[in-house]
């Protein structure tokens, strides 16, 4: 069996000190920066998970805390959907994961 991992980077803002950002602001980003291009609303998880760069394996990471998009897509409820925006689905992920 092989193990392929995927990392998404922060994405440098001019102005902003992405060191000084917590954990959860960090992914958050992340997240929100992965579904940058994707086409919204998106109104199943199924699709959701699609519009993730590499699906299911797309994976956000701060130091140690690595979370997937399928890993994720375990903390939404069918009531989240659907999702208007980037920041909607990070701001739910984040929350639900105590970030």
């Amino acid at each position: 069996m092989t193990l392929i991992y995927i990392s998404m980077t922060l994405q440098w803002i001019p102005g902003e000190k992405n060191m000084t950002k917590s954990v959860k602001e960090q992914i958050h980003t992340q997240i929100a920066g992965a579904l940058k291009g994707a086409r919204f609303p998106i109104t199943t998880p199924k699709d959701l998970i699609a519009a993730f760069p590499d699906g299911a394996n797309t994976t956000c990471q701060v130091g140690d805390l690595k979370m997937t998009a399928g890993d994720a897509g375990k903390l939404l409820k069918a009531s989240d959907f659907p999702f208007k925006s980037a920041k909607a689905v990070a701001d739910i992920i984040v929350e639900r994961a105590g970030l």
